[in-house]
């Protein structure tokens, strides 16, 4: 089965639980917080406005994104969990910064 977003929601596979500390201690699942960060599979045509142009989402498939703890709801297909957020669901996309080869080299 193969999902397709409507309107400003994208489609999220969470990123793993962490499972252990950055201290190296192992959480339980009781403790195990849920995650905030995802990839974008997914993602609808826009937001209709109100004069009817279709404003652009500013997020893409392969984006990486953080939204908050509570948004959007989670739904499993196939045996899969994915989470359907609203693009106004993203707090903000992750993008990787490049360190230059020789950085920090003296």
């Amino acid at each position: 089965m193969k999902l397709k977003p409507l309107h400003d929601r994208i489609i999220v596979e969470a990123a793993a639980k962490e499972e252990k500390t950055a201290s190296g201690i192992i959480l339980p699942d009781s403790a195990q917080e849920k995650p905030l960060k995802g990839k974008v599979l997914a993602a609808g045509p826009g937001k209709r406005l109100d004069n009817g142009k279709m404003a652009e989402m500013e997020v893409k498939e392969g984006d990486t994104v953080l939204y908050g703890k509570y948004a959007g709801t989670e739904v499993t297909v196939d045996g899969k969990d994915y989470i359907i957020l609203r693009s106004e669901d993203v707090l903000a996309v992750v993008t990787e910064t490049k360190v230059p080869v020789g950085a920090g080299k003296k």
